[in-house]
């Protein structure tokens, strides 16, 4: 794309990502009346998006909630500590810098040339839980988007044997924070044409020299080449995951296979035709009132 973009084109790429993060709002019933949202900014083209929807939905949402950002500054060396504040200054958004060296920290319990974003992400987490229980956050605000989601949906399966993926809203490990991923429905693809357009001030996230987890960029290119193939497929995984038969699973905690009798209640459908649903996820969805 040459020169800057013009307006009618940035909101072409910004429609479709609010309309999904719309819809995910409302089917999870993301933000209420009054919350006080904690948006994560961490530099990265995802949190950057998150940030223009959330600011988006404000103006246009039927419910008032507000939004502060916040970043963690963890002592990585070469981190641009003026980016951040002067690019949210610009934008008028209320926001907090927290320094805390867990740099130091993940270099003296994590061996050379292991990843370190396991532990990373657990410190970053405890801290920043913390900070939005000081100022009063009803919400965190997460940047994680669909394919993310799928990722650790498989990341699961393949590594952990477990059938699990990543909620678009939980409360925290300590019990005392909501958190939400309002981009749960938004693929990867949008985000990235929608940041390149706009032009973030991104912000490496290897600043620490943490290897890359390999084993989840195999799996995102496994998805990846799915989605060349076959497209509309991981909308579909994302539907499924919506869509679940728990008698047709595996997990006797999940369903009471041992009581099933000789003649039970309902008929067994496992020998029914399968239903292979033509239109994808989220296709011919109406965009939600806040959306204007």
């Amino acid at each position: 794309m040459s020169g800057a973009p013009t307006t009618d084109t940035l909101q072409k790429l910004f429609h479709p990502i609010t309309k999904a993060a719309g819809q995910a709002i409302g089917d999870y019933r993301m933000i209420e009346e009054g919350d006080r949202i904690m948006m994560c900014l961490s530099g990265g083209k995802d949190s950057y998006t998150l940030l223009d929807v959330l600011l988006h939905l404000q103006k246009r949402a039927p419910v008032r909630f507000e939004v502060v950002a916040v970043n963690l500054d963890q002592g990585q060396p070469g981190f641009p500590k003026d980016v951040l504040p002067r690019y949210l200054s610009e934008l008028g958004v209320p926001h907090d810098i927290l320094t805390e060296d867990t740099y130091s920290v993940v270099k003296e319990k994590i061996p050379e040339g292991k990843t370190t974003c396991s532990l990373c992400s657990r410190l970053r987490r405890g801290i920043l839980y913390a900070h939005a229980r000081r100022i009063g956050a009803t919400k965190i605000a997460l940047g994680h988007h669909r394919d993310d989601i799928l990722e650790t949906l498989f990341m699961n399966m393949f590594f952990g044997a477990r059938l699990k993926a990543m909620p678009p809203k939980l409360q925290s490990d300590d019990g005392s924070n909501v958190v939400i991923r309002p981009l749960a429905y938004v693929p990867e693809s949008q985000i990235i044409a929608y940041a390149g357009a706009k032009g973030f001030p991104i912000i490496p996230c290897n600043l620490c020299g943490s290897q890359e987890n390999l084993q989840r960029k195999v799996v995102g290119e496994m998805l990846e080449g799915w989605e060349r193939e076959h497209p509309g497929r991981l909308n579909n995984i994302l539907r499924s995951l919506t869509r679940v038969t728990p008698s047709h699973l595996l997990d006797a905690e999940l369903y009471d296979f041992a009581s099933l009798s000789v003649q039970p209640a309902e008929g067994d459908r496992g020998f029914d035709h399968e239903d292979y649903p033509e239109r994808e996820f989220l296709s011919g969805l109406s965009e939600l009132q806040m959306l204007g």
